[in-house]
Parts: C-alpha cells; sequence; structure tokens
C-alpha cells in the first residue's frame, strides 16, 4: 500500500489498481467518561495515562473513505455534514482538496447509521451531496433506523440493504462487525495481492483501545459484542497483513496492526 499525496483534510494511497482516499470530515471532542470498562464501569480513578487528551478531552477525527476504481467512486460513509457539531462538515471541502469530483460519487455504503456516518448524505443547503448518486447500502438490521432519520426521508425507498459476506461490487466485501450498533459492519477492499480493512467503528480511542481492546465505548449499542467485535476484525487485519482504516483514528487513520502482547499496535502509514 503506497500513499500517494495528501493534504490537511485527504490523503491517497494506491492499493493494487484502486485508489483509496480518506477524508476528514472533521473532529469531534468528547469526555472521558464515555470509555467503558468491563461492566460498564468508567475510570473513577482517573483515566489511563496513556490517553491522548485536548483540553481534557478525547478528540476523536470523523474520517470517510474514498474507493477509485478508475471509472466510478464508491464513498464509505459520508460524515457528519450540519447535523452535529460544527468541527464537523467539512468533506466537501476534502474532496476538492483530493481531486474527486463529486458527480463521480455513484455509490455511498454505511458501515452504520449514527448521524456522523450518514448525514452528509446532504449538503447544509438542503441539496444532494452526489447528484449522480445512484446505489445507497444500508446494513439490513439498520434499515429501520435509516428510515427513521427524518432530514435523510427522500433517500429512504432507495436505499439497498446488504449482509456480512455480501459482495458490493468487485472489489468491495462486507464483513459483520456488530456491537457498536446492531448493524455495524466493515469492508474488506481488496486489488491484486493487497487489502485494506475500513471498519468504522471498531475502534473510537486510538492511544488505548489497540493496546486494551477490551475498553468499550458508552454508545456501543451492546458492549460486549462490541468487544469481540473489535477482537476479530483486529486479528483478521493483524494476521492477513491488511491495512486498516478507521472513522475514528487520527486522521488520516490508515495504518497497519500488528499483535502486541494481550492486544494490538498500531502504525500509521
Amino acid at each position: 500500500m503506497k500513499r500517494n499525496h495528501s493534504g490537511d483534510l485527504h490523503a491517497s494511497y494506491t492499493i493494487g489498481a484502486l485508489t483509496v482516499t480518506s477524508l476528514r470530515d472533521g473532529y469531534v471532542d468528547m469526555p472521558v467518561t464515555r470509555l467503558r470498562q468491563p461492566g460498564d464501569k468508567t475510570f473513577d480513578d482517573g483515566p489511563p495515562p496513556q490517553l491522548r487528551l485536548v483540553g481534557g478531552q478525547l478528540r476523536l477525527s470523523v474520517n470517510a473513505f474514498a474507493i477509485d476504481d478508475g471509472a466510478d467512486v464508491a464513498l464509505i460513509d459520508t460524515g457528519a455534514s450540519n447535523a452535529w457539531h460544527p468541527t464537523m462538515g467539512r468533506l466537501p471541502q476534502a474532496l476538492l482538496e483530493a481531486n474527486i469530483a463529486v458527480d463521480r460519487i455513484r455509490t455511498v455504503i454505511f458501515t452504520h447509521t449514527h448521524l456522523d456516518h450518514i448525514q452528509g448524505l446532504i449538503l447544509p443547503s438542503g441539496e444532494d451531496a452526489f447528484p449522480r448518486l445512484s446505489r445507497l447500502f444500508v446494513p439490513w438490521e439498520e434499515r429501520d433506523l435509516f428510515r427513521a432519520e427524518a432530514r435523510l426521508q427522500r433517500f429512504h425507498d432507495r436505499a439497498e440493504t446488504f449482509e456480512g459476506g455480501q459482495r458490493i461490487g468487485a472489489s468491495i466485501e462486507a464483513i459483520a462487525a456488530h456491537g457498536h450498533e446492531v448493524g455495524h459492519s466493515c469492508f474488506r477492499v481488496t486489488s491484486g495481492d493487497e487489502g485494506v480493512v475500513v471498519w468504522g467503528d471498531i475502534v473510537h480511542v486510538p492511544s488505548l483501545q489497540f493496546a486494551r481492546p477490551e475498553i468499550a465505548w458508552e454508545f456501543d449499542d451492546d458492549q460486549e459484542q462490541a468487544r469481540a467485535s473489535r477482537l476479530r476484525i483486529m486479528a483478521l487485519a493483524a494476521d492477513n497483513g491488511y491495512a486498516v482504516a478507521g472513522a475514528h483514528l487520527d486522521s488520516p487513520g490508515v495504518g497497519l496492526i500488528t499483535r502486541a502482547g494481550t492486544g494490538f499496535q498500531f502504525d500509521p502509514l
């Protein structure tokens, strides 16, 4: 996996015949109390020393990923647009910086339906962010959650569902990784003998959860299932030499992981 070019809001990589581009939608700051030890326990004795904090808060990058096969572009997640914190919504600028025309984005795939992954379908002006969008994929377990999003009503009937193991195009395979949300999914993107796992919210806090994958997130729908999915997906990537691309890994959020003791180690590319 070779890094091609980058800027403040993007980094582009070559994987076989594909170009994979990380696009930074922005960031969100969260309190340390969002972290959960087994048993839904907070860190009442103080935060773990390895945590990297900004002003006493956890700073989570918010990233989306574009897969370019030379003809069309598939976008995995879309950021938050203007639906949440004002520190997000920079996906259109990231696409411009990366020289990816929005007219080339024909497919959008969601890892799950939390608002920082789906609301970027619509610009703050109310216009469609991707005017030539022809296919929109949502995990089948989250179809009703997607249809509950009133702001995205005009997309409800356009959404197709997918399941783990399903291929979405020649290069993208869905992997069920439930727990953070009921249908949370990752995607194995391969070309030639190279691959990257675009894994959504498997990790929220990279300074802690690689070394201690048992640490969960307050907003996990099922913390135990999220822990199991995190361990399984990390092992899949480490044992097969896949790169990983994470929605909340520090921008650009792409790197390699290896086993380290009872946990893992992440090395950014």
